[in-house]
């Protein structure tokens, strides 16, 4: 959005944890989320609206990650954190001293979902305070407990939840961060403001900022394995004297067959590239390339079980799959229940889940001239439990 301030405006971006409750081999802040690295998103957010520069805290020795995570992200540069959080900070806010912003925006990478309404409420409430925080109302019910057991209620009315970005002036959060000094490890950023005597304000959060913490919540963003993916496929082979006609994985007698560097069974090929984009894994050619010596003259079978293997190796399973031939010659109606029941064996799925349709172009175009065969494909994939 690019949207001006009024006043210099910076960002320092925590990202300096291991995230071992994540799971994985590489910090969470660098494992995907919703196609890209999760520290991505809040970084892109905050430089779409115009925040310059931003300090990304990272861990020692994870400078190459962080670099590829935010490559082609203005105003971004790295600080090696601290062992605590608020070590973190500090050292964002000191690489940021140089600069001398007129406000800052403190940020923890776990919570990737930032929306451009926070940001600009928290900026604007820095021209009345010196602070200001974005929180939302604690709904539920509030009890304390010990051993296991229910204790005393817990009046909600004034109770928020705190998210982040924390804004403040720069000037005077950096020093309170320097007064804090060796100090036992603060809740947030406000709680640092609120011992150096700095008022902070209040405005409206959003439930869009949850804090990425577990494995799972890696895994169940809503966008990552969609429930339901459908991916297309065409191909077209020419028809020559001399050659094999195979579609769909069955050899069909004729005065003619499709000429290619495979078998050319112009019907898997769609299938296959149907089957890849439904999995945004490419297409044929990425795979089984035609300048590769080996694949001449191979059975298609073995493109089609190799696009399976990617669908179930992606996390899903095969919905149903629809082919149609297009051609004047050969007849195709009397071959369909064969080329079904070998797209079901190949792909090992039920039969009643494979469809083959022909039509024709009414004599039309090269098919209708007999010159090749087309084939177009669907194919959708359900993601498995």
């Amino acid at each position: 959005m690019n949207a001006p301030f009024p006043s210099s405006v910076a960002a320092v971006v925590v990202a300096a944890g291991q995230g071992l409750r994540a799971g994985g081999t590489v910090p969470k802040q660098f494992a995907l989320w919703r196609g890209k690295p999760l520290v991505h998103h809040s970084v892109e957010a905050l430089a779409q609206a115009g925040v310059s520069p931003i300090v990304v805290v990272i861990p020692a020795a994870w400078e190459d990650a962080a670099a590829q995570a935010l490559a082609g992200l203005p105003g971004v540069r790295f600080v090696h954190g601290a062992a605590s959080r608020q070590g973190s900070v500090r050292a964002g806010l000191e690489a940021l001293a140089g600069d001398a912003p007129s406000h800052v925006l403190i940020h923890d990478a776990a919570r990737p979902d930032l929306p451009a309404a926070v940001i600009m409420a928290l900026v604007a409430a820095l021209e009345q305070q010196p602070g200001a925080i974005p929180v939302l109302p604690v709904v539920d019910s509030v009890v304390r407990g010990a051993d296991g057991l229910r204790g005393a209620f817990v009046e909600r009315d004034g109770l928020y939840r705190v998210q982040t970005p924390q804004a403040f002036h720069f000037d005077a959060i950096l020093a309170a961060h320097r007064a804090w000094g060796g100090a036992a490890d603060a809740g947030d950023d406000a709680a640092v403001a609120e011992a150096a005597g700095l008022a902070v304000a209040l405005v409206p959060g959003d439930e869009r900022l949850r804090k990425v913490t577990f494995a799972e919540d890696l895994k169940d963003d809503g966008m990552t394995i969609p429930t339901v993916r459908t991916g297309m496929g065409y191909d077209v082979h020419r028809l020559a004297e001399g050659e094999e006609l195979w579609l769909c994985g069955v050899k069909i007698e004729h005065s003619k067959g499709l000429a290619g560097h495979s078998d050319a069974d112009v019907a898997i090929h769609a299938l296959v590239d149907a089957l890849l984009g439904a999995v945004a894994a490419g297409d044929i050619g990425d795979h089984f390339p035609p300048s590769d010596a080996k694949w001449r003259g191979a059975s298609s079978d073995q493109f089609l079980a190799h696009a399976g293997t990617l669908v179930a190796d992606a996390g899903y399973a095969i919905g149903n799959v629809d082919v149609t031939i297009i051609c004047e010659a050969p007849r195709i109606g009397p071959h369909k229940a064969a080329m079904r029941a070998r797209l079901a064996s190949i792909l090992a799925i039920d039969i009643a889940a494979v469809s083959v349709k022909a039509t024709t172009t009414e004599r039309l175009g090269f098919t209708g001239r007999g010159e090749g065969i087309a084939a177009q494909a669907v194919a959708s994939v359900i993601a498995r439990a």
